[in-house]
């Protein structure tokens, strides 16, 4: 299906049934990634189509022709431009909320919202006032889903980048008086010590970043590139968690397609991979013991 044919079966129709269809038919006619929200064609015009139809007046005049032009619009903008649906219509779900975002930051994806859901059970028993730092915290998706999930908890969430935090500072509206944010070169701004610390890094070696499809293009470097082997933010993390967890305290990483690098790389580690209902992989939970545990043997050799 071409633009021309889109634009005219969509006019023929008034049903957003059938409109998620015809933009899931146009979708699917083309060369497009999923993995930014949806998997498929019919989810991500199902995506569009719902969003259009919640749009406030100040965005989107009143009345059917003008949500004609908005679904239109930027599903051929989709298709065009490949660029991710959630920067199109600046919106993503993360842990079942919605957050704004734009090409400052990373679309949220990561198989943490499982984690968070579940208040870190069973591997941790959160209370109010427990301390939880995030490093890298991009659009504050993962601070706030804590925040909502955990009333009472306490989270530091660090990025490095003052664009990133200016989107997150979006995000966490409202949530002040349980979300700090602080720009900081991983730990190198943080003071104390918390029950969990949660990091999604960048972890994709070099040499990947440009196998990725056009799509991921339009998301900041700075939080894809890993180096060589996609390890050295990581291998950075896990030499300073320690020192800024709790004695029962739990450090939740996750490393995503590196995963294989990581444990060849840390053979001697005793990290517990998680599994997750809704798909996702790459997370490992280390307790600070584990991880001092290690940097001691690593140290002896």
């Amino acid at each position: 299906m071409d633009v021309s044919e889109l634009r005219q079966a969509l006019k023929e129709s008034n049903s957003p049934v059938t409109w998620v269809s015809l933009v899931g038919q146009f979708f699917g006619s083309h060369d497009l990634f999923y993995g930014h929200g949806t998997d498929n064609a019919s989810d991500e015009a199902h995506w569009l189509v719902e969003a259009a139809s919640r749009c406030e007046s100040e965005k989107l005049n009143a009345g059917f022709s003008s949500k004609l032009d908005y679904v239109f619009n930027i599903a051929v903008k989709r298709v065009n431009e490949r660029k991710p649906l959630a920067y199109l219509l600046n919106e993503a779900w993360f842990a079942g909320l919605p957050f704004y975002v734009d090409e400052r930051v990373l679309i949220p994806r990561s198989p943490l919202a499982e984690i968070i859901e579940r208040q870190f059970a069973p591997w941790a028993r959160l209370e109010p006032g427990h301390r939880v730092l995030e490093i890298g915290t991009g659009s504050a998706c993962v601070a706030v889903a804590i925040a909502h999930h955990c009333p009472g908890v306490l989270i530091d969430a660090t990025d490095i980048s003052t664009q990133a935090l200016t989107v997150a500072a979006i995000n966490t509206k409202g949530w002040e008086e349980q979300i700090r944010l602080i720009q900081s070169d991983l730990f190198s701004a943080i003071e104390g010590q918390y029950q969990v610390i949660v990091s999604n890094p960048p972890y994709v070696a070099h040499d990947r970043l440009e196998e990725l499809p056009a799509e991921y293009q339009h998301e900041p470097s700075l939080a894809f590139e890993g180096g060589s082997d996609g390890l050295s933010v990581v291998n950075r993390l896990l030499h300073l968690a320690a020192e800024h967890l709790t004695t029962n305290g739990l450090f939740f990483l996750e490393v995503g397609e590196a995963q294989s690098a990581f444990s060849s790389s840390h053979i001697r580690l005793p990290a517990t991979w998680l599994d997750f209902e809704r798909g996702g992989e790459g997370v490992a939970v280390l307790t600070r013991e584990e991880l001092t545990g290690y940097l001691a043997d690593q140290n002896s050799f």
